[in-house]
């Protein structure tokens, strides 16, 4: 995954698959406070499974939340959430750096010990060239318990160890093309 693809995809899709990252007319809960561990596994890429732990409390996930709107009032042209029997679904449609995303998301499960986040998604044009992608990807994401001693609310452990802070990733707006600051 290449840098840009995955600081635009921590900033913009949130840790909730591209349903938590926008201000829609519906609120997500937020998750229980303490260490949450995300498996993102793409079906049919290239790309391996990624696992990351995230430490955060009620303030950082809605600031989280409320940090990546912006972005996506800037970026999406349709922006829907909807309140289901069994959790939510969200439709947007997003362009950067000259790519077109049409995502469709279902989550269930609850936001206290599991919740899963099943998300399709057509991605045409980019710098690979103008042809059509269809990907699919699944995050399972899992309450761990509490944050460990040397963790705040926001840090992130990403795979290899390298660890950021969700308060910081403003200053990696830049780094996503056709993002304005």
């Amino acid at each position: 995954m290449t840098r840009h693809r995955l600081v635009a995809g921590i900033l913009c899709c949130g840790f909730l698959g591209g349903a938590a990252g926008a201000a829609f007319a519906i609120d997500l809960p937020v998750r229980k406070a303490g260490l949450w561990e995300l498996k993102m596994i793409r079906s049919g890429g290239q790309l391996p499974e990624m696992t990351m732990q995230h430490c955060t409390d009620e303030t950082t996930d809605r600031d989280m939340n409320n940090m990546a709107s912006p972005m996506a009032q800037q970026a999406c042209s349709k922006q829907d959430i909807q309140k289901t029997a069994t959790g939510y679904v969200s439709d947007s449609v997003c362009s950067f750096g000259g790519m077109s995303t049409t995502s469709h998301a279902e989550i269930t499960g609850d936001f206290n010990s599991a919740y899963t986040v099943k998300t399709s998604s057509k991605i045409q044009g980019g710098a690979a060239g103008s042809g059509t992608k269809d990907t699919a990807m699944t995050i399972e994401a899992k309450w761990l318990g509490a944050c460990k001693a040397d963790q705040k609310p926001g840090d992130i452990v990403m795979p290899g160890g390298m660890k950021m802070n969700i308060k910081d990733m403003n200053k990696l707006k830049n780094l996503i093309p056709g993002v304005k600051q």
